[in-house]
């Protein structure tokens, strides 16, 4: 994320966040009483419960955090107008100065901090588990890991210490392997929930106004009538001319919504795709990656984990190499 967002204080506030992240996932995804007791009643049974302590307790922590990245990122920040090489909390706190004093514009420390909550919350652990699955399958099938390394080394060339920015655009199979691992494994299997405008009928069902709507993007993503042989990991499905893009191929393609479409999409997609891209190509260029010892490809299993995001069940063990260029 460091590429993306921005350097982050040290190694032991990072330790520290990572676990608050976990902690929030876990609030996030555990029943509540207030949820369906909207009153003095519930609020009494999630303290009996220990919910609202939990949730007060990674409020405070994160609020801690995000002080402590604020404070690191104002004592270095530049008054510069330009946002090239600038992160993203650097440009929070360029707006936050900006609207300093304005009594139509309320850009506060809390709003910069809630913004940073929702962003991290939102796309840290969805971008790791994604990660997490693409490395899974690549080494499940080493000819499509081999084909995704010996592009990105030469594409990027053998010289650099990394992958950057500008060279994204150019590795079209690594882009491809990441929309082949959202479509088999989106990290939310089930989209943000929709509700029904005007009345409407499906399949010679009545569906009344105002009636919720769950989408499961992992059904439609695995949905037999849509995709060729959808159980097997093919990044080259995607291989079509003018379906380059993550938004483009939501909006033209339904039958491809990981990150949902429509006025509803994620407002996260560009951000997402780009942190996820970002580090697998770094991971495949960096280095080269093996099993432990004495497993082989068909002993990695891809069986999940339920959550608020859907994970592998087994972690994942891989022992990584540095990749030294043969030229």
């Amino acid at each position: 994320m460091d590429g993306i967002v921005g350097t982050v204080a040290t190694w032991r506030t990072r330790s520290t966040f990572h676990h608050a992240i976990a902690e929030a996932m876990v609030v996030r995804s555990s029943f509540t009483f207030e949820d369906y007791f909207p009153n003095a009643l519930g609020r009494l049974a999630d303290r009996l419960t220990g919910v609202t302590a939990l949730r007060e307790r990674v409020f405070r922590d994160f609020d801690s955090y995000f002080e402590l990245m604020l404070e690191h990122h104002l004592n270095n920040h530049s008054d510069s107008s330009s946002d090239a090489g600038r992160g993203l909390i650097d440009v929070l706190i360029g707006l936050m100065k900006e609207h300093e004093g304005s009594s139509s514009v309320r850009f506060t420390r809390d709003v910069v901090k809630a913004l940073l909550t929702n962003t991290f919350i939102g796309a840290v652990d969805t971008g790791a588990v994604t990660i997490v699955w693409a490395m899974a399958e690549l080494v499940r099938h080493p000819h499509i890991l081999k084909k995704a390394q010996d592009e990105i080394r030469s594409m990027v060339g053998p010289n650099k210490a990394r992958v950057e920015r500008g060279d994204l655009p150019k590795l079209k199979y690594l882009k491809n392997v990441v929309k082949e691992t959202l479509r088999l494994h989106p990290a939310l299997p089930l989209l943000v929930p929709r509700e029904t405008m005007r009345r409407i009928e499906i399949a010679g069902y009545d569906v009344a106004v105002g009636t919720r709507v769950l989408v499961n993007t992992w059904a439609i993503g695995r949905d037999p009538a849509s995709w060729a042989h959808p159980e097997e990991f093919d990044p080259g499905r995607f291989d079509v001319d003018g379906e380059d893009g993550m938004s483009g191929l939501s909006r033209a393609r339904f039958e491809f919504l990981p990150f949902g479409a429509g006025r509803r999409m994620c407002p996260g997609i560009d951000m997402g795709v780009a942190t996820t891209e970002f580090t697998l190509a770094n991971l495949l260029y960096c280095f080269d990656w093996e099993l432990p010892e004495g497993m082989g490809s068909e002993d990695v299993s891809v069986e999940e984990a339920g959550g608020l995001t859907v994970h592998q069940k087994a972690p994942l063990l891989l022992v990584p190499t540095r990749y030294k260029s043969r030229r």
